[in-house]
């Protein structure tokens, strides 16, 4: 009933355009407007002011001659005051929007390498938003925004730099570790040093303990004993040890068989072996 009074509604966040006889004639604003067909007039179409996005994919080639597929998102919206414009002009929006993408990125990633592309993604949404703007800006459309929202390389490419990443990591972890293990090795090292010298320390410390010993028992023994000589007294001491010796080995859980030498002079023999080692020995110090 309305429109065949020529009254019309215009929804919020949208314009209509209407002609008289064929002609532009006004922008209408949201709301109720009477377009009397009886005299001419008619509406040609509606005009949305809302924000919309374009996502644009282009192939194209770095520096480095890797093909990679750059992925720009362009939000853009028609200006109020420039309405016609924007419904005239303009026969397709979109893939005007889409060719001026195609421009500037086939422009501009061919300049840098790979890994550049990579880093100054912000520099080439600037140069596409600029570009657009520039030139959309004579059919009424504003540019809100454009985001490089992704660059994906060829698969190879793809997989190629996981490797390459991967390899450097296992190179750091590699070095990591020996390093680790050369710690490792270091301080075992210092720790068998600290203990063998700590082992001879005690060694050292025993032989003087027996030393001491010997020299104590030579004394008493010549005291309380008269007549003997200290050869006699080590003479006897040897023996016996020699004997102690014999005892331990015997006792060990590991010693088999051990034979030795017996008979009426085999003590006299015994004792005659041990002094001339100890003569050999202090003559090959020396």
């Amino acid at each position: 009933m309305g429109q065949t009074l020529g009254c019309i509604q215009v929804d919020q966040s949208n314009v209509a355009i209407k002609e008289t006889f064929g002609k532009f004639d006004d922008v209408l604003e949201p709301g109720c407007h009477c377009v009397p067909w009886f005299f001419g007039s008619r509406l040609a179409g509606h005009l949305s002011l809302r924000v919309q996005q374009l996502d644009v994919r282009c192939e194209t080639k770095t520096k480095d001659n890797v093909f990679v597929t750059v992925v720009a998102s362009v939000q853009y919206r028609a200006l109020t005051d420039k309405a016609s414009d924007a419904f005239y002009k303009l026969s397709n929006t979109r893939g005007q929007i889409q060719s001026y993408v195609f421009d500037v990125v086939r422009a501009s990633v061919p300049k840098l390498d790979l890994d550049s592309t990579f880093e100054q993604k912000n520099e080439i949404a600037k140069a596409v938003e600029d570009e657009l703007e520039k030139a959309m800006s004579h059919y009424g459309f504003e540019i809100v925004q454009t985001l490089i929202v992704d660059i994906e390389p060829d698969e190879r490419v793809k997989r190629a730099m996981n490797e390459i990443n991967a390899a450097a990591r296992l190179r750091v972890a590699a070095n990591e570790k020996a390093e680790a293990e050369k710690i490792l090795q270091i301080k075992k090292a210092e720790g068998d040093a600290e203990s063998k010298y700590l082992g001879g320390l005690g060694i050292a410390r025993q032989r003087q303990a027996i030393v001491d010993g010997l020299r104590d028992s030579v004394l008493a023994f010549s005291a309380n004993v008269p007549g003997t000589s200290s050869k006699d007294i080590m003479d006897m001491i040897l023996v016996t040890q020699y004997f102690d010796t014999m005892k331990e080995i015997g006792a060990s859980s590991k010693a088999n068989s051990v034979f030795i030498p017996h008979g009426p002079g085999a003590v006299r023999d015994i004792s005659s072996q041990i002094r001339e080692g100890f003569i050999q020995a202090n003559v090959i110090v020396e």
